[in-house]
């Protein structure tokens, strides 16, 4: 901000330094919540929903409990994606007591009529997103330490408090929409789990059901194994060493990546007619069924339609559905209530990588109903809750976003509060969200 005064942190007339705390066995002791890093959320708040709790020395606790408004930085951690320094701003729960680990520290406003805590935070908060921290790392036994000195010559702008309020209310607006957001992704995708179960047991015509190896079904239904349904197999990965394989490739190579995009219309890698004829690549056709065998974190047992011709990668299975048979649109609806079984299989297999095989997924069956009809009436269902959900979660972003760009701009007083009118934030109640 230009032609405002700059308080550093380390001047004790404004801000003062609260020690982090930890578990002990000296006596007397206290139950307190312990905030960790693990709590800090990427908004500069906190995620209360898993803190530690432990008994701590009564005297330390009587110096160092939080208090509302207190600024909690991450003094060690980080990683290479994720610098250490990261701040959390404090608010009280209930009547629980709280204190910060011993691996952060608190920073709390001692003139309150000089500075506005949650407008300190957000400050401190640009400085981490705008790579502030980065140079402050000082990295000892694989542990990443901030150089605290250094961090407390950081000088905070100091506007009107009344600016600093407007600043902090209308970025708290924000993040309150972005949090309505993310509700309404939550609510979306539980009612489409629960759509999911009664459209694959009841379906959409009223019939009574049977039972079967897979569950109940209408009577007019049958199980079908996926393999039935079309051509399976897999792809490869090209050597990345042999340019001939990359260079100038025109042809759509998948990783099992692709799979959150659910209908897939562009990939992220091409490949030449040199490595489809030498790596053993295989040509899926649009409308097929791919689904990832292999994958870190929750990729695993997620599955896409293809609205393209690619080829894909060892890590993806691919279903050739034969579309005069079923609706490619139908059968990802079902693999998708498969997911949690998709990978409780690919860990039991006694396989250490943990992955589905090509075999399993051809006899894996699939409920039909009878017409090509009502399985696209039941698709097009799930497809509208997916509009809905897709929806919510492009808005999520945008909303973080604007977040993001406002913080920056007014914290380097490129706009100023008084100047914007952000009166289409208002959003509808949370009791609202419909599908």
């Amino acid at each position: 901000m230009t032609n405002v005064e700059m308080i550093p942190l380390r001047d004790e007339r404004c801000f003062k330094t609260v020690s982090g705390l930890w578990k002990s066995e000296r006596e007397p002791l206290v139950p307190c919540a312990i905030l960790r890093s693990t709590n800090f959320r990427s908004d500069g708040l906190l995620d209360y929903s898993d803190v530690a709790r432990f008994s701590v020395d009564a005297r330390q606790l009587a110096q160092r409990q939080l208090q509302g408004g207190d600024i909690i930085i991450e003094r060690s951690g980080g990683g290479p994606k994720q610098p250490v320094g990261r701040i959390a701003f404090f608010e009280p729960q209930g009547n629980e007591v709280f204190c910060t680990s011993n691996f952060t520290t608190a920073l709390r406003v001692a003139n309150r009529s000089a500075f506005e805590p949650s407008f300190v935070a957000l400050y401190l908060l640009h400085l981490y997103n705008a790579g502030y921290t980065k140079g402050l790392q000082r990295a000892t036994t694989g542990l990443r330490n901030l150089d605290w000195s250094s961090y407390l010559d950081f000088a905070v702008p100091k506007p009107p408090i009344q600016e600093q309020v407007l600043i902090a209310a209308l970025l708290e607006d924000i993040r309150k929409a972005v949090l309505l957001e993310s509700r309404h992704v939550i609510v979306s995708e539980g009612l489409k789990e629960t759509t999911m179960q009664e459209l694959f047991s009841h379906g959409t015509r009223g019939e009574a059901q049977k039972e079967t190896e897979i569950g109940f079904m209408p009577k007019s239904w049958n199980p079908a194994t996926l393999g039935s349904l079309g051509r399976i197999g897999n792809g490869s990965t090209p050597k990345r060493s042999v340019t001939a394989y990359w260079e100038g490739g025109y042809y759509p190579w998948l990783t099992s990546a692709k799979v959150y995009d659910r209908l897939i219309v562009k990939a992220d890698e091409l490949v030449t007619d040199e490595a489809l004829n030498r790596c053993h690549l295989p040509r899926v056709s649009a409308g097929s069924l791919v689904i990832a065998i292999t994958g870190q974190g929750k990729t695993l047992g997620n599955c896409a339609l293809l609205g393209i011709e690619a080829t894909v990668s060892q890590h993806l299975a691919y279903v050739a559905l034969n579309t005069s048979k079923v609706v490619g649109s139908y059968v990802r609806g079902y693999v998708e209530t498969q997911y949690r079984r998709l990978r409780e299989v690919a860990s039991g297999g006694g396989s250490t990588k943990g992955a589905l095989t090509c075999a399993f997924l051809r006899e894996m069956q699939v409920p039909l109903p009878p017409t090509r009809e009502e399985q696209q009436e039941i698709a097009d269902i799930l497809d509208h809750v997916d509009q809905k959900i897709d929806l919510h979660k492009r808005k999520k972003a945008i909303l973080e976003d604007l977040f993001k760009t406002l913080l920056n701009k007014l914290m380097t007083g490129e706009v100023r509060v008084n100047n914007l009118d952000l009166s289409a934030l208002e959003t509808a109640p949370e009791t609202e969200v419909t599908v």
